[in-house]
């Protein structure tokens, strides 16, 4: 069995620990005391089993795994690559171009962690930095154009995307950082232009797209000199990936002769945690309707 944690291995054991601790405290205390039945005793144990679960799945267990585990790390630790997804969602961008690729460009990297960055006049971090590709895709369908109607500042994501990219380096040192620019330039924003500023060779490949007929190219041009990779101006007949670098271990023709028979675990334990805290939300939900009947019948 192999795990792919969502958040520090470390953080998960603390927190389960820490619930497991004070839950035996509580219901030792509880025991205890005069006229509790074990019936509440019991159900505090199926809620903190349903909290262990959930703690367990965001570990993401799953079978198999091994080939996968040897293509994605090296002798020198985690060479799994991070993409860095920098998506433009001001009023006037192509959005529906845009999710398109961006969809392509997790297709084409099916084992790579993936970010997702957007922006207009400011940026925000809609998905940090994850292997979890599956549930990144509805997150994508789901980027709208921003309706504020605020001047867009086309490098309102710098400061997000270097941190972003130093938080990477001290993950996994010997991975690969590929960022992903999809923009328009702001072209006729009036709003002050900030410039990317990354740490040096903490950008390994990527593109900038440029989008729309009144993009600013000279602008997205100069994001993607900043950044230290290609300008592409998105045309609709050529894919997307065709500007994507390849990267050992991640790209979907690599994946491809390498797949492994990984199987997913984690919804089974969400699914037994699901069961178990609806079930005494219903209890709860019971006891509240019983004890409401009570006061009535004592007013009566």
């Amino acid at each position: 069995m192999t795990f792919s944690p969502v958040v520090p291995p470390v953080l998960l054991i603390a927190v389960a620990v820490a619930a497991i601790v004070l839950r035996l405290i509580t219901m030792r205390q509880l025991a205890r005391s005069a006229g509790q039945r074990w019936t509440t005793v019991w159900r505090w144990s199926a809620l903190t089993l349903g909290v262990v679960l959930m703690l367990i799945a965001a570990a993401r267990p799953a079978i198999g795994g091994d080939a996968e585990q040897s293509v994605t790390t090296g002798s020198d630790g985690d060479t799994t690559a991070n993409v860095f997804l920098i998506v433009d969602t001001s009023a006037g961008s192509a959005i529906a171009e845009i999710r398109d690729d961006v969809a392509a460009l997790i297709d084409h990297y099916p084992q790579a962690r993936f970010a997702l960055i957007t922006f207009a006049g400011r940026s925000s971090v809609e998905w940090p930095l994850s292997e979890d590709n599956w549930s990144l895709k509805p997150v994508v369908a789901a980027v709208a154009p921003d309706t504020a109607g605020a001047e867009v500042n086309a490098a309102a994501a710098a400061n997000v995307l270097r941190y972003q990219l130093i938080a990477a380096g001290q993950r996994s040192p010997d991975a690969d950082n590929l960022v992903f620019y999809f923009g328009s330039g702001a072209p006729g924003s009036q709003a002050p232009q900030g410039e990317f500023d990354p740490v040096p060779g903490s950008v390994d490949g990527g593109a900038v797209f440029g989008y729309g007929a009144t993009r600013d190219e000279s602008r997205l041009r100069a994001i993607a000199d900043q950044l230290g990779v290609p300008f592409v101006a998105r045309d609709t007949s050529q894919a997307v990936t065709e500007a994507a670098p390849d990267v050992d271990g991640v790209s979907s023709a690599q994946a491809d002769a390498t797949a492994s028979d990984r199987t997913d675990l984690y919804w089974f334990f969400t699914m037994v945690a699901a069961v178990l805290l609806l079930f005494e939300i219903y209890l709860t939900l019971r006891e509240f309707r019983t004890s409401r009947a009570a006061r009535r019948d004592e007013v009566v």
